[in-house]
């Protein structure tokens, strides 16, 4: 069975200096029905002003991945990234995956130092698999060639094939599709696998699906990502 999910009705917000489509349930955005699916809770598409962001606050228990599509999110956290001396620098650019382990606790800022341009990025909320483990960080670039027409793993619980390794029984990958360009990968029974169209057009399993969109599978054998317009694509393998 394939769900779809119309970009044109996920929740949405407009707080000047952040515009933000929400797939599932956040913050004044309650939808009964879209709470989420498996252990993924949130996909947030933000769009930043130049010169604004998130100010300092607080998250736990929670495996956080970002991934900018335009200009740069500079990330500072209480485990010391994005300061001076810290092990990270903390800007993450288009084509790098950022992990943020919350565990225990951990507070972080996220911010769009341009003076005149939009800092577009999705931000996902995946559930660990356990909590209270120390807070952690990662952050890795893959670069359009490793995308081109394949779906490449960027996260992974056990950090395989160069992925960013995620506290949570979920699986993280995103390709590149235009032309001829197509993708198969067979899904394990009893798993979900949820596919969000971050822009351009594609057909998941033959249903038409453009920018913002999204499908959830279940019960399918095999994902076939093919009649593709300059897509970018992500693909969830999700505990169910």
């Amino acid at each position: 069975m394939i769900t779809l999910r119309k970009s044109a009705d996920r929740g949405y917000a407009d707080h000047g200096w952040l515009k933000s489509h929400h797939s599932f349930s956040f913050a004044d955005y309650h939808d009964p029905a879209h709470m989420g699916v498996g252990n993924l809770r949130v996909i947030n598409e933000d769009r930043i002003a130049p010169g604004t962001g998130f100010g300092t606050h607080g998250h736990r228990d929670m495996e956080i991945v970002s991934y900018v599509l335009d200009g740069a999110l500079a990330h500072k956290d209480s485990m010391g990234n994005g300061t001076a001396g810290g092990a990270n620098a903390g800007v993450i650019v288009p084509g790098d995956v950022q992990r943020m382990s919350a565990g225990s606790g951990v507070r972080h800022s996220e911010f769009n130092h341009a003076a005149d341009a939009t800092t577009h990025f999705l931000q996902i909320w995946i559930l660990p698999s356990k909590a209270g483990i120390a807070p952690g960080y990662e952050q890795k670039h893959f670069d359009t060639a490793s995308k081109r027409g394949t779906l490449r793993l960027v996260a992974s619980p056990d950090g395989r094939e160069g992925s960013v390794t995620i506290h949570a029984d979920a699986a993280l990958r995103a390709g590149l599709f235009t032309g001829d360009e197509r993708a198969e990968l067979p899904l394990v029974p009893g798993r979900i696998a949820y596919v969000h169209l971050v822009r351009g057009s594609l057909h998941v399993n033959g249903m038409a699906l453009r920018g913002g969109d999204a499908a959830r599978l279940d019960g399918e054998s095999r994902l076939v990502l093919d009649s593709a317009n300059d897509a970018e694509v992500l693909v969830f393998d999700l505990a169910a």
